[in-house]
């Protein structure tokens, strides 16, 4: 969750895995997982447009992570828009997000806007 309040400002771009040329939302995902000591691989091979719900949820699920409850710090798959996908990090009264139309990454108070498809947080040790 720090990890992930601490990119709000950073550029969006598609693909993007590096904040220092910038991120989307699975960049975005990626390197709060990392930070949160996922060890895994963070995929490369989607396009969130027009995107495959149940294979997303499918690659999101054989990743090292477990069902989220509702607490900060959780991934959420969101349909930003009809057939389109989005991840954000719940943060404590709100979401971090990379946002396509303000081309950087964002701090959003309150819930989700879009439907959420499944949330998803590393295991505690």
């Amino acid at each position: 969750m720090a990890a992930a309040l601490a990119l709000v400002g950073v550029r969006f771009r598609p693909h993007g895995r590096d904040p220092r040329f910038g991120l989307d939302c699975v960049g975005l995902a990626g390197y709060a997982l990392r930070a949160g000591g996922y060890r895994g691989p963070v995929p490369d091979d989607y396009g969130l447009r027009h995107g495959d719900a149940a294979r997303a949820r499918a690659i999101i699920d054989a990743l090292d992570v477990i069902d989220g409850i509702g607490g900060p710090g959780e991934m959420l798959l969101c349909v930003s828009a009809p057939g389109q996908l989005h991840l954000a990090i719940s943060i404590p009264g709100g979401l971090v997000h990379a946002d396509a139309l303000l081309r950087r990454v964002v701090a959003r108070p309150g819930t989700a806007p879009w439907p959420v498809l499944g949330r998803w947080r590393l295991e505690e040790e």
